[in-house]
Order: C-alpha cells, then sequence, then structure tokens
C-alpha cells in the first residue's frame, strides 16, 4: 500500500520559512510587498485572490488587492500594470486569470516588468527557465520539485513522465525535473500507447485535466505519482464508482453539489504507487506557498540582499 503525500504539511514548512525570510527583510528595511489585479467577478478566481491576499499578510508581508470591473479593457489594465511595475514598494504583481474575453491577456501578462512576474510566466522567465538560471519558477512546477526533495525522491537519474504539455504545468515541469537529472519523457494526447510510456516512470507527473484518467495500467510498482488535476465531478454516481461510500465525498457533494478529483484514480493508483498525492491537498497548497516563496526572492532581489533558494 502506497503513502499519501500531505502537501499541505510540506506547504506550512514553507510558509514558515517564508515567514522568516520576510522578517529577515523588514528588519533590513524591506518589506515584501504583493499586488494582485482582479477583473470581473469570476467566483472561483474571487476565492483565489481572497486566499493569496490573506497568505501574503500572514506572512508579513504588504499586500494590496485591484478589483476590475468585468468590463474593463486591454488598454486601461495595461495602464494599471505599467503604474505597478514603477512602483518601488511593490515586488510581485499577480494578474488573475482567466481575464474577460475583450481582454488581451498575452499582452497584459507579457507587460508585467519579468523582476516582478511572481507567477513566473513572463517570456523572459520562460527563457531563464530554459536556461537553468531563472530566480521566479512557475509555482505550481516548483512546488512539486519542493514536495519531491521533502519527502526523499531520488530525482537525479530518474526516469520522469509528465503526462500533460501545457505552459503552466507541464512543460515546466519537465523543464525543473531535467535540471535535476532525471530523464524526463513528454507524453500528451497523441503519444501512441501512452499507458506504455507512462509505466516507465519512476516519477508520474499527471496534468491532463480530466479526472480520474489515469489508473493503476499507467503505473510502474513502486512510482511516486503526482497528481496535478482539480476536476469537479457532480454525478453522484460517478462519485461512488471512484469513492465508494467514502461519507467525506458524500458529505461535499451535498454540501457543494461537487467533489473535487484529480487526474488519477486514487484507489487504483495507492495501492501500487510508493507515494501519491491526494486531491485535495496534495499539489494545490503548495501552489500559493511557492507564490510567497517568490514575493519574498523578488523583494530581496530588488533590495539586493541574499534570500534563501
Amino acid at each position: 500500500m502506497g503513502q499519501w503525500i500531505d502537501g499541505t504539511r510540506v506547504a506550512e514548512e514553507i510558509k514558515g520559512e517564508v515567514a522568516r525570510e520576510a522578517a529577515r527583510l523588514r528588519a533590513a528595511g524591506v518589506q515584501p510587498g504583493l499586488a494582485v489585479v482582479l477583473v470581473g467577478t469570476n467566483p472561483a478566481s474571487q476565492v483565489y485572490v481572497r486566499s493569496k491576499v490573506r497568505t501574503s499578510r500572514d506572512l508579513g508581508m504588504r499586500s494590496e488587492t485591484f478589483d476590475l470591473p468585468a468590463e474593463t479593457t486591454t488598454e486601461h489594465l495595461l495602464s494599471v500594470v505599467r503604474d505597478l511595475n514603477a512602483r518601488a514598494e511593490i515586488h510581485g504583481i499577480l494578474v488573475q486569470v482567466p481575464l474577460p474575453p475583450q481582454v488581451d491577456a498575452r499582452r497584459v501578462l507579457e507587460s508585467i516588468d519579468p523582476s516582478k512576474d511572481v507567477d513566473g510566466f513572463h517570456p523572459v522567465n520562460v527563457g531563464r527557465l530554459v536556461a537553468g538560471t531563472a530566480a521566479l519558477r512557475p509555482c505550481t512546477p516548483a512546488g512539486i520539485i519542493e514536495m519531491l526533495r521533502r519527502y526523499g525522491v531520488p530525482l537525479r537519474g530518474s526516469r520522469a513522465v509528465v503526462i500533460g504539455r501545457s505552459d503552466i504545468v507541464g512543460k515546466p515541469i519537465a523543464l525543473l525535473l531535467l535540471h535535476e537529472d532525471a530523464t524526463v519523457t513528454i507524453c500528451h494526447s497523441k503519444t501512441p500507447d501512452l499507458r506504455e510510456a507512462a509505466r516507465q516512470a519512476d516519477i508520474l507527473v499527471v496534468a491532463i485535466g480530466r479526472p480520474a484518467v489515469v489508473d493503476d495500467s499507467y503505473v510502474k510498482e513502486g512510482a511516486v505519482v503526482i497528481d496535478v488535476g482539480m476536476n469537479r465531478v457532480d454525478s453522484a454516481e460517478r462519485v461512488r464508482a471512484l469513492f465508494g461510500d467514502d461519507p467525506k465525498r458524500a458529505e461535499d457533494l451535498a454540501r457543494k453539489g461537487y467533489t473535487l478529483v484529480g487526474d488519477v484514480d486514487a484507489g487504483r493508483v495507492l495501492p501500487k504507487a510508493k507515494l501519491l498525492t491526494p486531491v485535495p491537498g496534495g499539489v494545490g497548497p503548495l501552489t500559493i506557498a511557492m507564490l510567497m516563496a517568490n514575493t519574498v526572492r523578488a523583494a530581496a532581489a530588488a533590495a539586493r540582499i541574499p534570500v534563501f533558494q
């Protein structure tokens, strides 16, 4: 029987380290500052923004939120970002996505000063990631690497398979694993015999956005499986098929109308895997923790003060 990876515990460890670094910077006269820009009233985005703002303040950072109406234009949003780029007390800028359809998201995200791009998505930071010199790395992939390190998973010489090739998770986690001297294969919907490719993995990262699609037939005995998926399942029949009579899942469904499911069929994979991330409580908590770490790194870099790695 495999072991669950406790992402919440790892995230709390990282946040504790971030809080200590933020205190050290404040003692040197620098308070890390995060600006979060939200356009419109997307309920999920509002929840994410509140969580990011609350966490940053809990860790001793300065935080500002900019709530803009849904009809905001690209030009207006660009002007907001330009103003934030120019403010020395703001070290990290996060524009919450998705943006409304009339906004050119690429133009907006590329307008963020790369030194304040705490999401790590600016082309300059992507180039640095490819070169292995990025200080501000995409938060979810960076969190996965931290999780693997803190659970003592050997990376050097391991065979890693990434299912998914998104710019947000698939490509950057493949690069980070490569920089850790893993042998990396990226798979996707056009990969022939995907199961056979996945079964070669010592470390299997699944980020395809389809609920419980990866079962034990994709997994080598003793593999470490990282489930990045976050899918809503609102069918009582489907929930029972995946979780049986699990009272927590039944309560979730009754209270919220859905339960969160990863891309991995955990019930079938856990007995075969060595380690597996749960959903929720696995990769998710690491994303905000690494965002906070990036903000502290950006503040330290701006003040030319050494900071934790």
